[in-house]
């Protein structure tokens, strides 16, 4: 569980969930993905960048990195 309040799993979980986003975009666009289906993979991408902001919160509140 420890691993999940380290630097690099945050911003991991950002860099992760931003691709996913723009990802999302650009294959719709192209018409690589049914627009039910870029919504999913949309969806998911803010998801990780919501846990990463909660994650980067909460490590805050704990007191900084271990």
């Amino acid at each position: 569980m420890e691993l999940m309040f380290t630097r690099p799993a945050v911003i991991g979980l950002a860099i992760a969930g931003a691709v996913l986003a723009a990802l999302a975009s650009a294959l719709q666009v192209r018409g690589k993905v049914s627009p039910e289906r870029a919504r999913q993979l949309n969806l998911t991408g803010y998801v990780l960048m919501g846990l990463s902001m909660a994650l980067f919160i909460t490590i805050g509140l704990r007191g900084g990195a271990p």
